[in-house]
C-alpha cells in the first residue's frame, strides 16, 4: 500500500469515494510518468518533478487545489462548488465532474511543460 492509498484509507466514507473518483479523473488525465505522493499532508500528484495538483478531504468538504488562482478564477460560478483563490471545494458525497478535473490537470501539465527548462 502507498502512502496516498494509506491516506485514503483512513478518509470516512463517503469522502473515501469522492476522493477516490477524483484520483481516477486525474490519473486518466496525466502522462504515465506522472507520481502519486504525499505532499503538505494531502495526496498529490507530481510530474517531471513538480506538483500538479493536490486534492484532500475535510469534514464537510472535499477540495481540489490546482495551485495557481488563475486556474480557479477561469472557472467561474460552477453549481454546488465553492471557488477561491487555488482551491475548489466540493460536497464530500459529490465528486467534481470527470471532465472539468482533467481540464484542469491538463491545464498544469501545459504549464509545466511551458516551464520546463530548455
Amino acid at each position: 500500500m502507498n502512502q496516498v492509498d494509506e491516506y485514503l484509507a483512513g478518509v470516512p466514507e463517503p469522502a473515501r469515494s469522492t476522493l477516490n473518483k477524483i484520483r481516477a479523473s486525474i490519473r486518466s488525465a496525466v502522462p504515465p510518468e506522472a507520481t502519486e505522493a504525499i505532499s503538505y499532508g494531502m495526496p498529490a500528484f507530481k510530474y517531471q518533478g513538480r506538483p500538479l495538483v493536490w486534492f484532500a478531504a475535510f469534514s464537510k468538504h472535499c477540495s481540489l487545489y490546482p495551485m495557481k488562482a488563475s486556474f480557479t478564477e477561469a472557472l467561474g460560478n460552477i453549481k454546488g462548488v465553492e471557488v477561491s483563490k487555488g482551491t475548489i471545494r466540493f460536497p464530500v458525497d459529490k465528486p467534481l465532474p470527470s471532465a472539468l478535473v482533467k481540464k484542469l490537470v491538463k491545464a498544469r501539465i501545459a504549464e509545466s511543460e511551458r516551464k520546463k527548462p530548455r
